[in-house]
């Protein structure tokens, strides 16, 4: 039996009323999930336990079956395994973006924050800024390390854990009440608002109608990560694939091996085939008990607010990612199971992570049923199968 995990993160959502009252995964067009559907157990899990945030590091554990209460010590500090950031035990690692505030002529703290993801930035454009910054503001305290795109790292010696508020969930407010208690931490953002503003490279991003990447937002602050062997605490040899650097990190600490794909790129974009295809050659050919097939895209469309954007992004996963797998491994002759949910709702209202409840999807190919339902958030409440400690669904997955 070969076990694979279709991870549509944020793909779950509200009702809309531009959608006629349903969500975006009621809308998109999911044949291939539909058909699914049918021969599945479906039901939906809460990924997110009480008392702590929504984000996609939480989610993430719990999906992959590490309880976040246990195992949880900060979303940046996952991303540094994937970076490979020498972490020591009295290291501090803070979340780094590079955002686009709104440019206005007023104080730092009256500024708005318009993009938490400053229209996407390449790692290399990233790249150049953040060597600007590093010139002015590294020092033997605070340190930077690239990560991807808009996502890097600031290691902060003998630091603590202070409370950050990440930038997706304050789009289009000012951020004054937001910005760091942290004296020093607020300096550096500041301080990085006048070295990125005006930099030749953001003069070009904005002639080329891109927001400009004008500031560093620090989130995510935590310690040194320690994670069991996913190995040793499933018994499956496990494979991930992502293109994010928190997925990478887990898998990292996990002792996980991470597949790179050409084209992978946490985008709309991104190269949903060679996922698919690099999956299904990591458990048929390459000795792999288990994959996990991360997506971004339709958490960053939430994040922008585009619900035709989050509804094809659903589309890709659908028709681009889940046909592909199906298909190749049903001609493989290997028995499989597929599980397919998302990590959390990121609804187009809010624009941020949910801690609801999210559908989750169960396939075997070795048995046979016939349900009369769709996967999506309303059906999947009405099957009554409802999972408090999603932690445990991974079970379901892998258990004989």
């Amino acid at each position: 039996m070969k076990y694979i995990l279709v991870l549509g993160d944020g793909m779950a959502d509200e009702p809309i009323e531009s959608l006629g009252g349903l969500t975006p995964l009621e809308y998109a067009k999911t044949p291939n999930m539909d058909k699914l559907a049918t021969k599945s157990v479906i039901g939906m899990a809460k990924t997110i336990p009480d008392g702590m945030k929504p984000g996609s590091d939480t989610a993430n554990l719990a999906v992959l079956g590490y309880n976040p209460k246990q195992y949880y010590t900060g979303r940046s500090p996952l991303e540094a395994l994937s970076i490979g950031v020498p972490m020591e035990d009295t290291d501090i690692a803070i979340r780094c973006n590079i955002v686009t505030l709104s440019e206005e002529d007023v104080p730092y703290e009256k500024q708005t924050i318009i993009d938490h993801s400053s229209s996407e930035i390449s790692t290399e454009d990233a790249a150049v800024l953040l060597e600007a910054v590093k010139a002015e503001l590294e020092n033997d305290i605070y340190q930077f390390w690239l990560g991807t795109s808009y996502r890097h790292c600031t290691i902060w010696k003998k630091g603590q854990v202070v409370d950050l508020t990440p930038p997706h969930d304050i789009l289009g407010k000012t951020i004054g009440e937001y910005l760091p208690e942290d004296e020093k931490l607020r300096e550096m953002m500041k301080k990085s608002y006048d070295i990125l503003n005006h930099h030749p490279l953001n003069e070009e991003r904005a002639k080329k109608g891109l927001n400009k990447a004008n500031s560093l937002w620090f989130w995510g602050a935590g310690t040194k990560p320690i994670l069991d062997s996913f190995e040793g605490k499933f018994g499956k040899k496990g494979a991930m694939i992502s293109a994010v650097d928190l997925l990478k990190g887990i898998a990292v600490g996990a002792e996980m091996t991470n597949i790179e794909v050409e084209g992978a790129d946490g985008t709309l974009e991104t190269n949903y085939e060679g996922k698919a295809d690099a999956a299904v050659k990591a458990v048929t050919q390459d000795g792999f008990d288990f994959v996990y097939i991360h997506v971004e895209a339709p958490d960053e469309m939430g994040h922008q607010g585009s619900v035709e954007r989050k509804i094809k992004a659903i589309e890709n996963i659908d028709t681009r990612i889940l046909s592909h797998v199906t298909e190749k491994m049903d001609a493989s002759g290997e028995d499989y199971r597929l599980l397919v949910l998302p990590d959390h709702p990121t609804p187009i209202r809010t624009r941020t992570h949910s801690s609801s409840p999210v559908p989750y999807m169960l396939y075997d190919s070795t048995k046979r049923m016939q349900k009369n339902w769709l996967y999506n958030e309303k059906d999947a409440e009405k099957s009554g199968n409802y999972l408090d400690d999603g932690y445990q669904l991974i079970n379901s997955l892998l258990g004989d």
